[in-house]
């Protein structure tokens, strides 16, 4: 073995200590089903139909039988039995730099003039533009209600083989599409933070065709967002082939399994896609996975036979990929990421490659502390908001080059964002070794949860997001929602919302976790909605916003007795501080909210408290960087003097991108906490002991003291017991001097008479 070889062995053995994984999920289908068609964009792809293990429901026989055909017809395909057996699947094309033209329709009168038809008149308002694009990247309080824009693209699909045709994929549109071909209406989209792909049957004429695309941001004050509401295309499009099956979203979920001594520690990966048979005959899909090392090595492979499809069907898949070789984990400070390739084929022939980039971790919780790779950590880190001055949430690849750099910078190991981030985003997350807690845009939405109808759709948003996210070693939770009602417990929708998102995240990602994040108001009683989840995120501003009646946050002090509370109330459940924060916009003395001595003050004061409590998994700032929330933001303050705008001022770093001096607080504090937390860390945690390192000279002082009272205790009772003991043997002398001076005199007595008698006699 090579010296290299045996040094990544004994750092992989070093890292399995105490393995455990997030909370099993549940059997394949059931919630896993929810939210399955993600709205009426991808009807063209997706058919009704059971979801059910690969071969769960065909007798052993029937499933060897239908094997052994496979792989016969298989070989016979790649011997020249079939005339594209043996071609590859088409490579997707990125349509960001196509010939993209934007015409704002603040009146909305394109649908009546029908621009997505060509009309006479729409071309004047056209101008080119690169996607990602927002309708406009100024947070103007004027465009905040929202508008209409259209988008169109001259395209020509690719020459492709037999059996393959196109279909257009948009990461993102906010926040309702409608998208036409050569003026035919073929799909909405109505959930602005999923991707979704509209299949274009019409593109195998390999003729030119134009493609158009409404994008709709208008909304009222439901939903509500804590961020600004863009409108366009605000992330990547592509055009992507789609054979005879198509794979869904296929997850990659690192598992490591130990002996019950926690020795002999095998990892996998789980490998979870929903397949669609597109054609008209009934196919049976094989998938096959292969994993390669960091150093590009084969590390393991597997397949799995999924149940005849007939047209239209849809079958769940899962099977497990054995890892070979030495084992390098994932991590902050080590970020080892591991390829991944999904074919899917069936007896003509491979329909679907997919790639991919994963870790190999864990994620658990475990005596209420937060574990990553069987070791208990300490998270220190900022949220982001996908909002670039100048561009919106349309990043361009140096603004995500720099979101990275400054999370970097202050030393960060955890982000936090309240929706999916943008797929590049989080693959250079993965690749820094910046661990996401994600989220679904679930936020204050109890409004909203109230009937079936509208619980559904928000779980349709929570699989989206678990989907979108699962893949990615940085993935450290699914967090269902945010700031949802303090008492669920007394809100029947809103429990059974939360009831069924977990039992969806965990469906969907069994490797990970559960979590949800809360509103921070003292004086409530224990949520058993809330006691389910694994995790729990507090968002505490304690400090700064004055709270509710009877329920007050105005006091800074009050946060650590709530941070007992919470653990007192969810003993087995990780915590973590996931947002604190002060506004700072001008100078001024540290007393006085919204100055940026204030918020360095306050950012010190909360990671003093948080220091000083054990029991906690970490803390992450809201947020990085300042971002447009909506117009006439006020922020907490309350000062009169301060010109309200629609900048959260939270952020460590301008709008502009100046950093503030509670930068340099949370910086020097991520300097001096390690991400691994030290076993006197953890017992200190466990109540087990005091760790030796938190023992200061007042501690040591008041040792000695007690020691030194104790030992003239001692000192006073032995000398006391000595002049006892003297004393006693004194009395016994002289009561033995007594004794024998009677007997002495009674002698001489009785001596005296005798003579006398005999005188007289």
């Amino acid at each position: 073995m090579s010296l290299r070889r045996a040094d990544r062995r004994r750092r992989r053995r070093a890292g399995r200590l105490g393995a455990r994984d997030g909370a099993a999920g549940g059997a394949p289908g059931g919630a896993g089903r929810a939210g399955l068609s993600r709205g009426r964009a991808n009807r063209g792809l997706q058919a009704p139909g059971p979801i059910a293990d690969a071969c769960a429901v065909i007798p052993a026989v029937v499933r060897r039988l239908v094997v052994c055909l496979t792989l016969t017809a298989l070989a016979g395909a790649a011997g020249g039995g079939v005339a594209h057996a043996a071609t590859a699947p088409p490579r997707a094309v990125d349509l960001d730099r196509a010939a993209w033209e934007y015409a704002p329709d603040p009146g909305d009168r394109g649908l009546a003039e029908r621009w997505a038809t060509g009309a006479a008149g729409a071309d004047a308002a056209f101008r080119p533009v690169r996607l990602p694009h927002v309708f406009d990247p100024k947070p103007d309080p004027d465009t905040f209600p929202g508008s209409v824009g259209w988008y169109r693209v001259p395209i020509t699909a690719p020459t492709s083989a037999p059996g393959f045709t196109w279909a257009v994929h948009f990461e993102q549109i906010r926040r309702v599409a409608d998208v036409w071909l050569d003026g035919r209406h073929l799909a909405t989209n109505t959930d602005p933070y999923a991707p979704f792909t509209v299949a274009l049957p019409a593109l195998d004429d390999g003729r030119p065709h134009e493609l158009v695309v409404r994008a709709d941001n208008r909304k009222g004050k439901e939903p509500r967002e804590g961020w600004w509401n863009w409108g366009g295309i605000t992330r990547p499009a592509q055009l992507v082939p789609l054979g005879g099956l198509v794979t869904h979203d296929p997850g990659f979920l690192p598992r490591r399994v130990c002996d019950a001594d926690g020795t002999g520690c095998r990892w996998s990966v789980l490998v979870d896609a929903e397949v669609a048979n597109r054609g008209t005959t009934t196919v049976v899909p094989r998938l096959a996975a292969r994993l390669t090392d960091p150093d590009g090595v084969r590390a393991g492979g597997a397949s799995a036979t999924a149940r005849p499809l007939a047209p239209g069907e849809t079958a769940r898949v899962r099977f497990s990929v054995p890892v070979t070789g030495d084992v390098v984990l994932w991590g902050p400070g080590h970020p080892a990421l591991y390829g991944t390739t999904l074919q899917t084929a069936d007896a003509s022939g491979v329909q679907q490659v997919d790639h991919t980039r994963i870790g190999l971790r864990t994620v658990a919780v475990r005596h209420g502390l937060l574990e990553l790779n069987g070791r208990p950590i300490e998270l220190r880190g900022a949220s982001i908001q996908e909002d670039v001055d100048g561009h919106g949430p349309a990043l361009t690849d140096a603004d995500i080059a720099g979101i990275v750099d400054q999370l970097r910078t202050v030393g960060a190991n955890v982000t936090r964002a309240h929706y999916a981030l943008d797929e590049r985003l989080q693959a250079k997350l993965d690749e820094a070794g910046i661990l996401v807690w994600t989220q679904a845009p679930i936020y204050h939405r109890d409004a909203l949860l109230k009937t079936v109808a509208q619980r559904n759709a928000a779980l349709s948003t929570v699989r989206a997001t678990v989907l979108a996210t699962r893949n990615h070693p940085s993935t450290l939770t699914h967090s269902v929602a945010n700031e949802l009602s303090v008492i669920p417990d007394q809100v029947p929708a809103t429990a059974a919302f939360l009831r069924d998102a977990r039992a969806l995240t965990l469906d969907l990602d069994p490797t990970l976790p559960s979590s949800v994040d809360t509103l921070s108001y003292p004086g409530y009683p224990r949520q058993n909605a809330y006691a389910q989840f694994a995790l729990l995120g507090v968002n505490s501003y304690f400090g700064w916003y004055p709270g509710k009646p009877g329920h007050s946050t105005a006091d800074i002090n009050a946060l650590a007795p709530y941070l007992k509370s919470m653990r007192a109330m969810y003993p087995n459940s990780g915590l973590v501080l996931t947002e604190f924060g002060a506004e700072s916009s001008i100078t001024g003395p540290s007393t006085e909210k919204q100055t940026y001595e204030f918020q360095a003050v306050y950012t010190r004061d909360v990671l003093k408290t948080v220091a000083s409590s054990p029991t906690l998994s970490g803390a992450i700032y809201w947020t990085l960087r300042e971002f447009a929330v909506k117009p006439a933001w006020d922020g907490g303050a309350g000062l009169p003097s301060v010109d309200r705008s629609p900048i959260h001022h939270k952020g460590l770093i301008t709008y502009d991108g100046r950093p503030k001096p509670a930068w340099d607080v949370l910086r020097d504090d991520i300097r001096r906490t390690p991400v691994q937390r030290s076993d006197e860390s953890v017992a200190l945690a466990l109540g087990t002991r005091v760790a030796v390192r938190d023992r200061g000279g007042f501690g040591m002082g008041l040792t000695i003291a007690i020691l030194a009272a104790v030992a003239i205790f001692i000192a006073v009772d032995v000398w006391a017991f000595l002049g006892w003991r003297a004393a006693s043997l004194a009395d016994e002398r002289e009561a033995r001097d007594e004794r024998r001076a009677r007997r002495l005199r009674a002698r001489a007595g009785h001596d005296g008479d005798e003579s006398a008698v005999r005188v007289l006699a």
